[in-house]
């Protein structure tokens, strides 16, 4: 073995290392706050053994708060639109799943076992590694550490929920709005997000007086799908961040 080699197997198992330190302490930092929604979906109306399989079955953070908000604000009325608010905010899983799948890398089962799993801090661990099997770890671990945690904790905040009382009383119901703000603030280094984020909040803000809840969520989304589709102000700023993107299409993360 030759001296660059034994340096780059010391490189690689170093970043192995260190993928697996940030995918456990992301997996347990985020299994924490599991409790609040287990708390607050109890208090929506939801049974206990319903708050689990939701977890279980959807498994995606920012649709399951958004899901039991609505019905907790709407009753049964609303839930059409808490599944319409849950499936937008899903949606974004399938851009992880296309960003992620040379990563994951071919076999059926494999694939079908990482779309459990691919939410955002499984991708966002997986892609701040640099090396191949530094990303498959920080991707599993993250995943699968999140999904254990996320269950249990759940489980633990709809036991507790009717012994605690209103969540409300502790804060937990602002645990999903600081969740959603904690994904939304990195992005905002840019004029097109920052004004897809400001249009979409004061839309969603003068709309949810007048509409059933869970509709204003949906219509301001529509805010971001026209900017997106017209590309406004993205292509002043593509060509002011054009240094900064060469090493990305050279392959680099």
């Amino acid at each position: 073995m030759t001296l660059d080699a034994g340096l780059d197997d010391a490189h690689g198992a170093g970043e192995a290392r260190r993928a697996v330190r940030e995918a456990l302490g992301v997996a347990i930092a985020t299994s924490a706050y599991g409790i609040s929604f287990g708390a607050l979906a109890v208090a929506a109306g939801l049974d206990v053994w319903q708050t689990c399989v939701l977890s279980l079955v959807m498994f995606t953070g920012g649709s399951q708060f958004a899901f039991v908000g609505i019905v907790g604000a709407g009753g049964l009325t609303a839930i059409p639109a808490a599944i319409a608010s849950a499936a937008l905010l899903g949606v974004r899983n399938i851009a992880y799943g296309i960003r992620m799948s040379p990563v994951i890398g071919p076999g059926f089962w494999r694939r079908a076992a990482a779309a459990q799993f691919t939410i955002d801090e499984s991708t966002a661990v997986s892609l701040a590694q640099s090396t191949g099997r530094a990303r498959t770890l920080g991707f599993w671990i993250t995943g699968i550490g999140i999904y254990v945690g996320w269950n249990i904790s759940t489980l633990a905040g709809a036991l507790l929920g009717d012994v605690l009382g209103d969540p409300r009383t502790y804060g937990l119901d602002a645990a999903a709005a600081a969740a959603f703000l904690a994904l939304l603030w990195p992005r905002l280094r840019a004029r097109q997000p920052i004004v897809v984020g400001v249009a979409a909040a004061v839309v969603a803000t003068v709309l949810t007086p007048v509409l059933m809840p869970g509709l204003p969520v949906i219509v301001a989304a529509l805010v971001a799908i026209l900017v997106g589709w017209t590309n406004w102000l993205g292509r002043d700023e593509r060509s002011e961040q054009e240094a900064d993107d060469v090493p990305e299409r050279e392959g680099l993360p």
